[in-house]
């Protein structure tokens, strides 16, 4: 979450007059993430998370992304809902910008995530991967295999500012997931971006998933292999065995791995850190000054990358083989 783009207090109390949400109490910006304007508003009925969907969000997504939220919680899954407007629409427009109105999410993020945490959000996910069958509406990840290179062109120039010697070893990275990126493996929905800060937990019990705008249609391994990167590296670069274990573990207790997934998850992983490395970088050189967002290092990518590397079992990263 972030705030790209501010609101006039007049703008947002006509804005919620299109639904039945209350009277405006207070609001305030979400400074948390880098892809949409986010507020949290409490009203006379109910605190809501008002989302305004910036440049890089295409319009024509967000029917998915709304529309899978109401079909996730239809599923028994744990997450925030869109409120419709009197209308009956999801969407909405404020500030020049697409926005809806979230349901508010009781918990709070980790920020030391330990290894009986890593279980549970292994098992989410698998909830979620299994509650996502059947949803109809379908969206390919244009931050997968296809679009990393596109993504790395738009940096490649500056890439050296941050670290030198960048070019040549990304542009071989690049060529090998090209010609080693697994295919004909299970897909289904995938959130694409389960980093701590979009797991609430109240307590060590685990109160649902938020912020799915970039869920889409993609490899199920895939997402094991973002939450690995983003859940069971220490602050150090090291690689948690004891969280990684857990998380796989949390994940088949619901939906075991195939015997061709496990295989392909050095790939995936290295695919994964290479993909949050790539965006990283690009927001990196590009937000502008001023902007109410926390830039996040992109090098943190770049050495979980190089980890993947260096595998030469999915043993190594916990699992039972």
């Amino acid at each position: 979450m972030a705030v790209y783009t501010d609101i006039a207090e007049d703008d947002l109390k006509w804005f919620l007059t299109e639904y039945d949400a209350g009277t405006l109490l207070s609001y305030k910006g979400i400074a948390e993430g880098v892809e949409n304007s986010n507020f949290l508003l409490h009203t006379s009925k109910a605190p809501l998370i008002l989302t305004l969907y910036e440049k890089r969000v295409e319009k024509s997504d967000l029917p998915f992304f709304l529309g899978l939220m109401q079909h996730l919680s239809a599923r028994g899954l744990s997450c925030p809902l869109p409120l419709p407007r009197r209308d009956g629409a999801l969407l909405g427009s404020l500030s020049g910008r697409p926005a809806a109105l979230i349901s508010f999410l009781e918990g709070m993020w980790l920020r030391k995530p330990e290894a009986k945490h890593c279980r549970e959000v292994g098992r989410a996910l698998a909830e979620m991967h299994v509650a996502g069958e059947g949803f109809e509406l379908k969206r390919p990840n244009a931050l997968s295999i296809d679009g990393w290179r596109g993504l790395w062109e738009k940096s490649e120039a500056r890439a050296g500012e941050v670290e030198p010697g960048l070019q040549g070893e990304i542009r071989n990275e690049l060529d090998f997931l090209a010609a080693a990126w697994p295919k004909n493996l299970p897909s289904g929905v995938i959130h694409a971006d389960l980093f701590p800060d979009n797991v609430f937990f109240l307590g060590d019990d685990l109160s649902g998933l938020i912020d799915f705008y970039f869920a889409c249609n993609d490899l199920l391994a895939y997402d094991v292999s973002i939450c690995l990167n983003a859940w069971c590296f220490e602050k150090d670069g090291a690689y948690n065995i004891t969280k990684g274990t857990a998380m796989l573990e949390g994940y088949q207790s619901v939906r075991p791995l195939s015997g061709e997934e496990i295989a392909a998850l050095p790939v995936l992983s290295r695919g994964s850190a290479l993909r949050f490395f790539l965006t990283r970088l690009y927001d990196w050189l590009t937000t502008p000054e001023g902007a109410m967002v926390t830039k996040k290092d992109p090098l943190e990518y770049l050495r979980k990358l190089r980890f993947h590397r260096q595998i030469s079992s999915p043993a190594e990263y916990g699992l039972s083989l």
